[in-house]
């Protein structure tokens, strides 16, 4: 089975058990899942906290337009492979984005 087939298969039995779930179990569901965003999210920013370090330690600007872009452009590509809203997706990003580089100039 391909990669696509098999999040297709995925998604499809991931739907038809979350069809199948009581109001309270989604929402078990909905805190679980926003645990783990909460755990990406520190993840991400301690990584991009060393992102910074190796900046400030090569003299580096803070903003780097180019991979910006290139982390926009991921985030709409991922976001069109699980068929979730581009723009959310991107918004999202624009905003944690943001977020780091506020904290690399407070750092410097």
């Amino acid at each position: 089975m391909t990669e696509n087939t098999a999040d297709t298969a995925d998604s499809v039995d991931s739907a038809e058990s979350i069809q199948n779930m009581t109001l309270d179990e989604l929402r078990a569901e909905i805190a679980d899942i926003d645990h783990e965003l909460v755990e990406l999210i520190a993840r991400r920013t301690y990584v991009a906290d060393a992102v910074a370090q190796v900046k400030a330690e090569k003299d580096l600007p803070t903003t780097d337009e180019t991979q910006e872009e290139r982390v926009m452009k991921r985030a709409g590509e991922n976001a069109d492979h699980f068929g979730v809203d581009s723009n959310l997706v991107k918004a999202i990003f624009r905003l944690l984005i943001e977020i780091n580089k506020a904290e690399q100039r407070e750092s410097r």
